[in-house]
């Protein structure tokens, strides 16, 4: 993976050779919580499909399912419950990646950039090839799926993907700093949106006073238009996919300044405050 330190002589190699370094991180990520690759993704689509189950027979047993939208059931558990579980985990994930004081950024080709990168598409990864199994599953299974707009209701989930990844750089900027902060920060943050995230209603259906207490949050909107795209009965009044996606990009360009800045600043001390 790092045998030599030659550099590439042009864009193209440099490019090649930087996917390749991100393919190899990604392995190692998804890896890293069993030796067995195979078992690794396994044992995170488990934890999916267990979620989704969860809701599912919350929402049955709560007789919650009459305010859902006109529909198939499943879908609307599974746009709150993907979208939630992709940002989340994309969060955590480049949040515990690789810091500039890592012993990883000692081998030459290895850098923050391409440790955040690794994290973030890994996270991608398992969430998407999840998301996948559990809707064929379903569809041979049970019932055959009707999405209305597929393709668009997919970018919903990348836009939850990409404001979790940018708000995870932002934390990893600041934790070599302050890393108490970010690890209570991150899981507060983690466990509220649960709630905030509004995967457990509609927004339409929400009054005045408690949609004001939903709208700032980015994945909120990225799952209200998830559902506007999956329900042909569904249209959302109250939310936008632009807003997500402007939070996102001002995220990653403060976290990014963050991280160089810290980086500038690193020591392999700060590895003894954590």
């Amino acid at each position: 993976m790092f045998q030599s330190t030659r550099k590439p002589t042009g864009r193209l190699s440099s490019a090649v050779s930087m996917l390749e370094l991100i393919y190899h991180s990604i392995v190692r990520s998804i890896r890293k919580t069993h030796n067995n690759a195979i078992m690794a993704i396994f044992t995170n689509m488990l934890q999916a499909v267990l979620f989704v189950a969860a809701f599912y027979v919350m929402f049955t047993i709560l007789g919650l399912r009459g305010a859902a939208v006109r529909g198939d059931f499943l879908i609307y558990v599974m746009t709150g419950i993907f979208l939630f579980l992709t940002h989340t985990k994309t969060l955590g994930a480049v949040v515990a990646s690789e810091g500039p004081a890592s012993p990883m950024m000692q081998h030459a080709p290895m850098t923050t950039v391409i440790s955040i990168a690794s994290a973030a598409f890994g996270a991608l990864y398992i969430q998407v090839l999840s998301l996948f199994v559990i809707l064929f599953a379903y569809h041979v299974v049970m019932t055959p799926l009707e999405i209305e707009q597929p393709i668009p209701a997919f970018g919903m989930l990348l836009i939850a993907w990409f404001t979790g990844g940018a708000l995870g750089v932002v934390l990893l900027a600041i934790k070599p700093w302050f890393p108490t902060f970010v690890q209570i920060f991150t899981t507060v943050y983690q466990r509220a949106n649960m709630i905030a995230s509004g995967k457990m209603f509609l927004a339409n259906t929400l009054p005045g006073f408690m949609l004001a207490m939903f709208d700032w949050n980015p994945l909120f909107h990225a799952i209200d238009q998830s559902r506007g795209f999956a329900f042909i009965n569904y249209y959302p009044r109250y939310s936008n996919w632009e807003y997500p996606i402007w939070v996102g990009l001002v995220l990653l360009m403060i976290g990014m300044m963050g991280e160089f800045y810290t980086r500038k600043h690193a020591s392999l001390s700060w590895s003894a405050r954590r």
